[in-house]
């Protein structure tokens, strides 16, 4: 064990640059990202802004889900296959 700053024994940082927290804002921000979209569409198209507001609440709580979850990588792949699917099927009908 070496010593660190003032004495201290260095810890290995359980999370080295904060990336957890940074993944957790970036989730955050795409979950925004679609709240705003579809508030945007909503006035527009009623239906598909509906479909895409709702998304926002899914992707968030995605997110939020534990790090070391197992089947977290399986759930994460087919949220976003399902959302691409929605925003193709927007796309379509608008």
């Amino acid at each position: 064990m070496t010593a660190g700053r003032g004495g201290h024994r260095d810890t290995a940082d359980p999370d080295p640059g904060l990336a957890r927290a940074r993944t957790s804002l970036a989730w955050t921000r795409t979950a925004v990202s679609f709240a705003a979209v579809g508030g945007v569409l909503l006035k527009r198209d009623f239906i598909p802004g509906l479909i895409i507001l709702a998304t926002a609440p899914v992707v968030w709580q995605l997110g939020r889900l534990p790090y070391r979850r197992p089947g977290r990588l399986k759930l994460v792949t087919v949220t976003i296959v399902g959302v691409s699917l929605v925003a193709l099927a927007v796309s379509f009908a608008t």
